[in-house]
């Protein structure tokens, strides 16, 4: 690839995973996701800071995403430095040493009607 595409920071306004879900796991447990692409020629180390409306931010996350991949990462599965907590509003800011692309998406399955939505990041940079 000839053209970079991407910026170096992204925001996600809106995050929120319910507490409960409707189906089978892993499959229909309700989730967000950052769907990152680095089509880049280089390893994108990303950080990840979470943004509350009632505490201090959390974060560090740090994950890679290796060149010409895509990693599509469930704020569920974050751990370290904490779990992100359920049936709270947060909000997020991914940051990376090279560009990348966010997408967000939500999977809520609280009801047997299930509602997924997807959307673009914001990017910063």
């Amino acid at each position: 690839m000839t053209k970079t595409i991407g910026h170096t920071c992204w925001a996600i306004a809106e995050g929120h995973i319910p507490g409960r879900s409707n189906g089978p796991e892993p499959q229909m447990t309700s989730h967000e996701t950052a769907c990152i692409l680095n089509a880049g020629d280089r390893t994108a180390r990303v950080r990840i800071t979470l943004y509350f409306a009632n505490r201090e931010p959390v974060g560090p996350y740090e994950v890679e995403v290796p060149a010409r991949r895509t990693r599509h990462l469930r704020f569920n599965d974050l751990e370290d430095p904490a779990p992100v907590p359920r049936d709270t509003d947060y909000a997020s800011v991914i940051e990376a040493d090279v560009p990348i692309v966010v997408q967000h998406s939500r999977l809520d399955s609280r009801q047997s009607e299930l509602a997924l939505l997807s959307t673009m990041a914001f990017p910063v940079s």
